[in-house]
């Protein structure tokens, strides 16, 4: 968050914050492209370039994601664990993710392999959060029950079929929003999409104490706007 007496994040672009907010939060929340955001802010009399939505978006997603984080609720203790395939440059690509048992998305990783190593250096960014997880349910990769082992090994590891459903059915949500673009093109924008989308998720679900003073219906958009002051 900015300082008192620090400048804002925004300072220095020619659009307001609030523009620059909604076309953020546009992005990440509904299943647009640049494009999209583009002409919608045309119609409301704001000319602006895809490119120049595309840079916002790369810009703030992580300013807005880390205002957020003193509010951001704990996760429970029963996780859920998974990897998708996802395509960056035209090579599919591994985004591990994590829900809990309300459904908040705990973290997300993107990785060139699925393996030891990539296992490990999620669970390590998982844990981050604080909690230690009475519960872990993955697939049946040989990597998660020696990582499990190593890192969290007082949780109960399961790998039941059909157990993981959760996730893969969340997985669902980031696909859908991944369907109207035109390919990732660069590791970095994936990764902020991941977790921009991730975040919106998040905030939509009421995982954050933000905005909680308002009709669920503008939640959203008000969480935008008092996390806009702030950073």
């Amino acid at each position: 968050m900015t300082s008192s007496g620090s400048s804002s994040v925004f300072a220095g672009f020619r659009f307001p914050p609030g523009v620059i907010s909604v076309a953020v939060r546009w992005y990440l929340r509904y299943g647009l492209s640049y494009r999209d955001v583009e002409e919608l802010l045309a119609e409301r009399g704001v000319t602006v370039d895809h490119v120049t939505i595309y840079r916002w978006v790369q810009r703030f997603t992580p300013e807005f994601i880390e205002a957020a984080r003193p509010c951001r609720h704990a996760p429970g203790d029963r996780w859920f664990v998974d990897e998708t395939y996802v395509k960056v440059s035209g090579r599919w690509t591994y985004l591990y993710r994590a829900i809990d048992q309300h459904g908040q998305v705990i973290d997300v990783l993107l990785s060139m392999r699925r393996d030891l190593a990539a296992a490990r250096r999620f669970f390590a960014r998982v844990m981050r959060a604080g909690v230690i997880p009475v519960e872990v349910t993955t697939d049946r990769a040989p990597a998660y029950p020696r990582v499990l082992d190593e890192l969290i090994p007082s949780a109960l590891h399961i790998v039941e079929r059909y157990a993981n459903n959760p996730v893969e059915a969340d997985h669902g949500r980031l696909k859908a929003r991944l369907r109207p673009m035109r390919g990732l093109k660069r590791r970095r924008s994936a990764r902020i999409l991941a977790a921009g989308h991730a975040f919106v998720q998040n905030l939509h679900r009421g995982h954050y104490d933000i905005a909680t003073h308002v009709p669920a219906r503008h939640q959203l958009r008000t969480a935008f706007d008092e996390l806009a002051v702030t950073i």
